[in-house]
């Protein structure tokens, strides 16, 4: 019988000093060669970095990139995304946050404290404005809302403790487009500081560190919902904070490290992995909801169409201005808004999207599948925006479906559910 007592012979092998096989095989002593380069870049995973000796650990620094200290302050992989984003966007530091709405918390709380004032779109990403409700006001920092299509009332509201104000092009559901360059201008005067949120512009619509060919006319941040159209799948949270001033690149570095943020190293990848097809992700997805509003516009059910590159829809001019210096077409992603008749009820509107096939009920997007989702924009707004007809507001945004599908999927359910 074999005695259950009795403890196994060591596991030793033919390596340095004989060590046991669990030291070994953590401790091993074989390095790849250096040399190597493939399409993808190495995905790196790190809590701890290990330095040489103890002098490296006490002078390493992270904050430049000249270095790796511990997996939140950086690893080649992140830093590789990180300076990939800041040539899509123009800007030289660039920080990776959880997720979108992260990114917006790490710029408010970068450069806001208690006793100042933010001034915030009324048609900002709607958490934002509940950030601004809650946590901002409850650390003492004041907000106020602004007529994001007239720079007159953005200018009014700047107050004597105004430390930033927000701006956000076009606006989340409604689709305005303001006058980003006036708007900049104004600030600026004002020594007030700005911050963009630019994931509809995604980098290629227009660049926000050099707004019109002027690199003097700059936001001074950009936030961008990595979620959206850098992933491209729709199964990546992500957000990134940019900036090309040297004073508030270390500010939003501090605070995003004392706040603890960080991505995991495979999301990471699969953004990497995604940004060679981006501008040709978004021009596809751009020339599928130009269609798609073109076809609204023919509807009777509808009242108005929302959508900076047409013509008539709220700020186009100050889109055409932006995203089309040198003529042509210019960008506007696959986003876009209809107006139904007011003559619907909510039931009728709900009914048509539950009518969809092809297009999903679901938010964010960017991704590959359609999408659609009904608004009470009444209930995110402080008043009703003076360029918007009255009805329902039902936003789009397009994937990578076939144009004529699309339409012949919109057509059947209004027919069935958009009846007066």
């Amino acid at each position: 019988m074999t005695d259950q007592n009795a403890s196994h012979p060591p596991l030793l092998g033919a390596h340095p000093h004989d060590e046991h096989l669990s030291t070994h095989m953590i401790h091993h002593g074989y390095t790849p060669p250096a040399d190597f380069q493939a399409p993808q870049p190495g995905v790196f995973k790190a809590s701890t970095v290990f330095f040489p000796n103890v002098a490296a650990m006490r002078q390493r620094e992270w904050k430049d990139k000249s270095a790796y200290t511990y997996g939140t302050h950086g690893t080649p992989t992140t830093f590789t995304l990180e300076e990939r984003l800041c040539s899509l966007e123009g800007g030289l530091h660039c920080v990776l946050t959880p997720s979108g709405l992260s990114a917006i918390s790490v710029v408010s709380f970068s450069v806001l404290k208690t006793g100042d004032h933010v001034l915030i779109p009324d048609n900002a990403y709607g958490p934002n404005k509940v950030l601004a409700e809650g946590e901002l006001l409850a650390f003492g920092v004041s907000h106020s809302y602004y007529d994001p299509m007239n720079p007159a009332d953005m200018a009014a509201k700047i107050q004597s403790n105004t430390k930033l104000v927000w701006l956000e092009a076009p606006g989340s559901l409604s689709m305005e487009f303001p006058d980003l360059v006036q708007m900049v201008q104004i600030c600026q005067s004002r020594s007030v500081l700005t911050a963009l949120d630019n994931t509809w512009g995604a980098g290629i619509a227009f660049k926000p560190f050099n707004l019109t060919g002027n690199a003097q006319l700059s936001v001074d941040f950009s936030v961008h919902a990595l979620t959206k159209y850098p992933s491209g799948g729709g199964d990546v949270l992500m957000g990134s904070v940019m900036t090309h001033d040297e004073a508030l690149g270390l500010k939003m570095k501090l605070t995003h490290m004392r706040l603890g943020l960080c991505v995991g190293a495979n999301d990471v990848e699969s953004v990497l992995r995604s940004l060679p097809t981006l501008a040709l992700r978004y021009d596809a997805q751009d020339q599928t909801a130009r269609a798609l509003a073109k076809w609204w516009q023919g509807q009777s059910a509808c009242a108005q169409v929302l959508h900076p590159a047409l013509v008539g829809s709220p700020g186009h001019e100050h889109w055409k201005k932006l995203c089309t210096p040198q003529g042509g077409v210019g960008y506007a992603a696959g986003l876009f808004s209809v107006m139904l008749d007011p003559r619907f009820t909510q039931a009728q509107v709900d009914a048509f999207c539950d009518g969809l096939s092809l297009f999903k009920i679901g938010y964010s997007w960017g991704g590959p599948i359609s999408l659609v989702v009904p608004y009470k924009l009444e209930s995110v707004r402080s008043a009703w925006p003076s360029g918007l007809k009255k009805g329902h507001l039902v936003r789009f945004s397009t994937g990578f479906e076939n144009i004529q599908d699309l339409i012949a999927d919109l057509s059947q359910s209004a027919q069935q559910n958009l009846i007066f």
